[in-house]
C-alpha cells in the first residue's frame, strides 16, 4: 500500500481573506513522505504538477486535520478531486474516541516525546520573509511527526496525549486503516 503523509503551509491567514473556509487560503508549500521510496519531499506552487502524479498513485493520504483543512485547500489547485483518494486524518480518528480535537504538538509530545519546531503563524512569517528553506524544514518536521504518530498507532493501537500534566491514552481501532479502497485518479497522468 502506497501511503503519502503530507502537510501544507499557507501564505495567509483566515483574517487576511475574510473567510473561515480553508479553500480561500493560498498554499505556500506542501511537504510529503512517500512510502514508496521513504523520501521526504517539498513542493512549492510551481512544482505542483510533480506532486499530482505522486498523489494520484497513492492508496492513502495520511494527515493531521487534513480532511477539514489540507485536502480542501489543496483540492482547489488540483485539476481533479483529491477526496477520491482514501484519507486517514489522525486528528479526526483521535477526536472520534475523545470527543474533541487535539493539537498535533500535544499528541506528538505525549506519544513520541517530540514537539513541533514552530507554530503555523510563524510559518506564515517565514513565507513573508522569504525564508523558504526554514519553512520547508518546519513543514517536513510536521510530516515526520504525523508519519511517526501513524506508525506508532499502527504498532500499538493507541496514541497518547497530555492533559493537565497527566499523559493519557487514546485506544484506536486501526484494523481498517490499511484496507485498500479503489480509486481511479488519472487526471494528470499520461495515457
Amino acid at each position: 500500500m502506497r501511503k503519502i503523509t503530507f502537510d501544507l503551509e499557507t501564505k495567509n491567514f483566515f483574517q487576511d481573506v475574510g473567510s473561515n473556509d480553508p479553500a480561500d487560503l493560498d498554499v505556500s508549500v506542501v511537504c510529503i513522505h512517500d512510502s514508496a521510496d521513504g523520501e521526504y519531499k517539498s513542493f512549492l506552487e510551481n512544482d505542483f504538477n510533480k506532486l499530482w502524479s505522486i498523489l494520484e498513485q497513492a492508496d492513502m493520504l495520511i494527515t493531521w486535520n487534513g480532511d477539514h483543512f489540507d485536502i480542501p485547500l489543496l483540492n482547489k489547485y488540483y485539476p481533479g478531486d483529491l477526496t477520491h483518494i482514501k484519507s486517514l486524518d489522525l486528528m479526526k480518528e483521535a477526536a472520534k474516541v475523545l470527543g474533541r480535537r487535539l493539537k498535533l504538538d500535544t499528541v506528538g509530545e505525549a506519544t513520541l516525546g517530540i514537539n513541533k519546531t514552530a507554530h503555523g503563524s510563524e510559518a506564515n512569517e517565514m513565507w513573508r520573509k522569504g525564508e523558504i528553506d526554514k519553512l520547508i524544514a518546519y513543514c517536513i518536521n510536521d510530516v515526520k511527526m504525523t508519519k511517526e504518530l501513524y506508525d506508532y498507532a499502527m504498532s500499538n493501537g493507541k496514541l497518547k496525549y497530555k492533559e493537565f500534566g497527566t499523559i493519557k491514552e487514546l485506544k484506536l481501532d486501526t484494523s481498517t486503516w490499511e484496507v485498500p479502497e479503489s480509486s481511479a485518479m488519472t487526471f494528470t497522468l499520461p495515457f
